[in-house]
Order: C-alpha cells, then structure tokens, then sequence
C-alpha cells in the first residue's frame, strides 16, 4: 500500500503504519509544548495518542480474525491518522458472515472498555466527565480518558455510513431480505449522504472529518461499483474470459525481442516458455521497457520475466479470485495453465467487456474458446 511501511507481523497478518500517522503523533507531542506546558505533558500526550491506536489495532485484528475463522485471509492492517484498515482478501457474501466481521471489530473496542472499567472500578476512581488531554493528567484521568475514546470508537463505528463498520452492519441486515446489490446500493447511498453530513459539520467545527467524509464517499462509492462487477462475473470460470490466441516469447531471448513483438500486434504481455515449449512466467510490458530503458536490451527475458507460480491461473479456476488476484499483484493479465501448457491470457481488459456484454444481456455466457468474445480479442 502506497505510503505505508512495515513495522511489525502479529498473528501472520502483516502491521504498517502510513507515513501520515507520524504527523499526527508528531502534532500531538508539539501542541503541549506551543501551549506553555512541559515536556512530561507532551510525553504524556504522545503516550496516550499511541494507546488509542493500539486500541484501533485490536478493533482491527478483531475485524481479522474473525474473517479468518470463515477462512477468509486478511492481506494487512494498516494504520492511518483517520483510523486504521484491515485489508480482507474478500468479503463475504452471506449476509451472517459479513455481520459478524464487521461487529468483531467494535466488540473488542466494548471489550477494552469493560477492562477499563473494571479496573477503575475497583481502584474506585471512575468519573465519566474525566477527558481531558491537557496538562496535569494523572494516570486514573489518563485510563479514564482511555475508557471514553474507547466507548466513542464504539458510537462512532455504529454510524451506518457504509463502509464504515456500521454501513456494513446495516448492508448485511438489508442483504437478508433484498440480494445483496439492491443492499450495497441503498448502503452505499446513505453513506455517501452522512459523508456529505460529515464534510459540511467538518467546514465547521473539525476538519479531520472532512477527511472520514472523504473516505467513506469514496469507499461507498468504490464497494458498490465492485459489488456491481462480482455480480456481474457471477460463477464464471477463467476459461469464460481468456484470450485463446496469443504469442509467446522463448526465456532464453534478450529482452529487445519484446520490441518487435509490441509492434507486431496488440498483446502487451507475453506467456514466457522454455525452448521445449513448457510455460514458466510471464513478461510484462510495464517492466520490460523499464529494464530496457534501466540495464540495456541485452538482459534475457528469464531475468525479469515472473515466475509462472505467482501469476499463472488454470481455465477452471473462478474468474473473480483471479481478477483480485491480477490487482492484487498489480498485473494487467495472467497466464492460463493446463497440464504443463499455456492455453490462454486472462486479461483485465477482456473482463471489463464481458461484464459489459453480461450487464446488456445477463444470461450471455462465453463458456468456450471458440465463443464469438473470445473471439474478438484473437
């Protein structure tokens, strides 16, 4: 993810933090220090800011590992100023599961706050009022206000601006009754209303929610045009999508033979096979004119080429886990194996226009080779 770095790996989920969130740690320390206070006020601040987030973490990972229980992996979980993001490798799409994900998340935020009670309880300082973040905290008023943010985390993630844990509580509860586009939609719609709500009360009390309202327009907008296109794709198989004719390039060839290649026709990405014929990565435009342009045209293909294991896809695999596969791995196209021969290339393009044929007629199906799609990109 752009921007973020790793910082640490807690229960086989990778941790990053986005440069940004260094800012607003930094803003924290330095704004005690420009309102007169001394440097312990500052470390206390800096120290509470980072107990907060460690709190968002564990909302997050709550969000993780619930997936995980459903056998749905969780690419990383990055933290931001705005709040932190687990990235599912997908959501599912029962209804049930979805709930209870999206509910993980602030059950362990409720979690938390119960144990801060509980402990302030029983050391027989609990006072609701206490939030103050200025000088002079003590470390009852440091729990105390610890205890509040948690309980706030709590209200504010049951908003239902989807897709903010609440819009998701309400998109699952409305999916058990309508299919599950109809729910994105009316989900995503009141969630691009609350971030208008949110940028306008931004304007003027908070500018930090102009930010969230930023986010959740976007990502409302963004959920629903995937939910669109999952449904679209349907139970198709790669075989459904993928060009049949193609060109390949030997790995034992310089990286210059792609040039004559990219002019010769329309394909950009080029199945790599051994002299023998048998498949073993892929070469990708992108890269090849950058090594070109980098170390010269005299580099062999194998050198640069992608491993055919971390690209290739078979023609019976679902067409969906391949799409997110390709934008996982930020690749315009994959290689379709079968038995130790290339039989195809599943791109992003050919995808795009089949969800376009299906959306004009729903019951079109390209389930061949020979079908007059597939045939349209030979």
């Amino acid at each position: 993810m752009g921007g973020a770095f790793h910082i640490g790996r807690i229960a086989g989920i990778d941790l990053k933090i986005h440069w940004t969130f260094l800012l607003l740690v930094g803003w924290f320390g330095i704004k005690p220090l420009m309102a007169g206070n001394d440097l312990l006020a500052a470390a206390v601040n800096v120290l509470l800011i980072l107990a907060v987030f460690a709190c968002v973490v564990a909302h997050e990972y709550g969000h993780a590992l619930a997936a995980r229980a459903y056998g749905i992996g969780t690419l990383d979980v990055t933290l931001y100023p705005i709040g932190g993001v687990a990235r599912l490798r997908e959501m599912p799409a029962e209804p049930i599961k979805e709930l209870v994900i999206a509910v993980a998340g602030p059950a362990v935020n409720v979690v938390i706050a119960l144990l801060l009670g509980a402990g302030l309880l029983a050391y027989g300082a609990l006072d609701a009022s206490s939030f103050s973040l200025g000088q002079g905290m003590s470390g009852v008023q440091f729990w105390q206000a610890l205890l509040n943010i948690n309980l706030f985390l709590v209200l504010f993630n049951a908003i239902p601006a989807f897709p903010m844990d609440g819009g998701r509580v309400l998109r699952a509860l409305l999916a058990f009754r309508i299919d599950r586009v109809r729910a994105t939609d009316i989900a995503a719609s009141i969630g691009k209303v609350i971030a208008v709500c949110f940028a306008v009360i931004g304007l003027k009390y908070n500018p930090l929610l102009i930010v969230i309202a930023m986010f959740v327009y976007i990502g409302a907008r963004g959920e629903a045009a995937q939910v669109r296109r999952t449904s679209l794709i349907g139970n198709l198989n790669v075989g459904a999508a993928m060009i049949s004719q193609f060109a390949t390039v030997e790995s034992h060839q310089p990286i210059a033979f792609i040039r004559d290649r990219l002019l010769a026709g329309m394909q950009e990405d080029f199945p790599v096979v051994t002299a023998d014929g048998l498949p073993v990565g892929m070469l990708y435009r992108s890269h090849a004119m950058q090594v070109i342009q980098q170390r010269g045209p005299d580099v062999s293909i194998e050198q640069v080429m992608r491993p055919l294991g971390e690209v290739a896809v078979s023609q019976s695999d679902s067409l969906q886990p391949a799409l997110q596969k390709m934008q996982t791995l930020g690749v315009s196209s994959l290689p379709v194996t079968e038995r130790d021969r290339i039989v195809g290339v599943l791109t992003q393009e050919n995808i795009a226009e089949l969800m376009m044929l299906r959306q004009l007629d729903p019951s079109y199906h390209a389930a061949t080779s020979d079908s007059p799609f597939n045939a349209t990109k030979r």
